[in-house]
């Protein structure tokens, strides 16, 4: 390798300057250092790339930056200090920036290289993403196994998705039943979680009624309908924290079947978890909404109120998507929605599954709200309406 010394001098001159130097001054410095002195100006470049890239707006300047970065903390030599962190933090903004342009075969890639370094996550979701389900399960049980014994809402719904997205509908409510064990113990231990164990039984009504299990998804719904009454009675014991976040996760996860199917050319979103979706993938989702909202004005036009009801729920669960994680306002913000879906399905006299599915929409947006009273009286409405 050849030393341009008088570049090298120029590099340690600016670093010894008494002046305050951005990232962008420094990082031509540590571009030319890290060629001559690896073990100290490597990870310096490293951590300034991504700092750059943080602060970047422009897609293409991210890819540039991350991939650079990628490389030069694979550079770096094994064991060093704060390498394998370095290389996580690097091939992760470097897959982000990749599927932000939908360059996914690249960012799949990259996302296969995390999982062989033991941090399969992110490639379990863009299997997902490309409907590919049966192999995002088995790296969500590979996962659970190695993980602590109390395994968490988060990975066990997303597990369970997966499994049931690939067909296996027995083993995904072998999972959920999981979750609904290590819930209720929470609630009986401590107190909290009583808010998402109403959600957990709803939601694995509604998988057992999939499968044609009357009689599973009618237990769920009634000992869902007694902790509501718990709750609307005696409130909650002690507060839960992310109650928005398992909410969202759920009532996205329940508009799955409404959704065209995933597939490596059409990617959809990962439904089962509500975070770490592809910037593709989230985009071309919330992008529908014109398209939905055009559709929905038409089917209300010609009276065809079936399909308005659809439609109007796909569009509700994309504005969760969008906003429902911010507390600011929640139920009036959201509220307007779901009153529509129980107005526009009491107009069906015929179909009475449409209401009750509105009724318990309503009834588990009401429980993230906290107004466990009016949750209650809609969910019994929804339960009677499924006898």
């Amino acid at each position: 390798m050849t030393i341009d010394h008088d570049a090298v001098l120029r590099a340690r001159v600016l670093l010894l300057g008494s002046g305050r130097l951005w990232p962008e001054d420094l990082i031509g410095a540590y571009r030319v250092l890290a060629e001559v002195n690896p073990r100290v100006y490597g990870p310096k470049l490293v951590d300034t790339l991504l700092t750059l890239y943080y602060e970047s707006r422009d897609p293409k300047v991210d890819v540039a930056l991350s991939e650079e970065a990628a490389r030069a903390a694979r550079r770096s030599e094994a064991g060093e200090p704060g390498r394998t962190e370095r290389l996580r933090r690097a091939s992760d903004a470097y897959q982000a920036s990749l599927f932000a342009l939908g360059r996914r075969v690249e960012g799949r890639a990259v996302c296969e290289e995390l999982a062989e370094a033991g941090r399969s996550e992110r490639l379990a979701t863009v299997l997902a993403e490309e409907g590919r389900f049966g192999e995002a399960a088995e790296l969500d049980e590979a996962a659970a196994r190695t993980g602590s014994p109390a395994r968490s809402f988060r990975d066990l719904v997303r597990w369970a998705a997966n499994l049931e997205g690939a067909g296996l509908h027995d083993a995904a409510s072998a999972v959920f039943r999981e979750l609904l064990v290590e819930t209720r113990r929470e609630a009986a231990e401590e107190g909290t979680g009583l808010p998402v164990l109403v959600w957990e039984l709803v939601h694995f009504a509604r998988m057992r009624e999939a499968v044609g299990d009357g009689a599973g998804a009618a237990a769920a719904r009634r000992e869902a309908l007694e902790v509501l009454e718990g709750l609307a009675t005696k409130g909650e014991p002690r507060k839960s924290n992310g109650l928005l976040e398992r909410w969202r996760t759920l009532f996205v996860l329940s508009g799955r079947a409404a959704e065209p199917a995933a597939s490596p050319e059409f990617p959809m979103p990962p439904f089962g978890t509500e975070d770490g979706w592809s910037r593709d993938v989230r985009d071309g989702f919330l992008g529908m909404l014109p398209g939905l909202e055009a559709e929905a004005a038409g089917l209300r036009e010609v009276e065809r109120l079936p399909e308005l009801v659809d439609v109007r729920r796909r569009i509700g669960i994309r504005t969760a998507v969008r906003d429902g994680n911010h507390h600011y306002r929640f139920e009036e913000r959201f509220a307007p929605c779901f009153d529509e879906g129980v107005t526009l399905a009491r107009r069906l006299p015929d179909d009475p599954a449409r209401l009750a599915r509105a009724f318990a929409d309503r009834s588990m947006f009401l429980v993230a709200a906290r107004s466990f009273g009016p949750a209650y009286a809609d969910l019994a409405e929804a339960v009677a309406l499924f006898h």
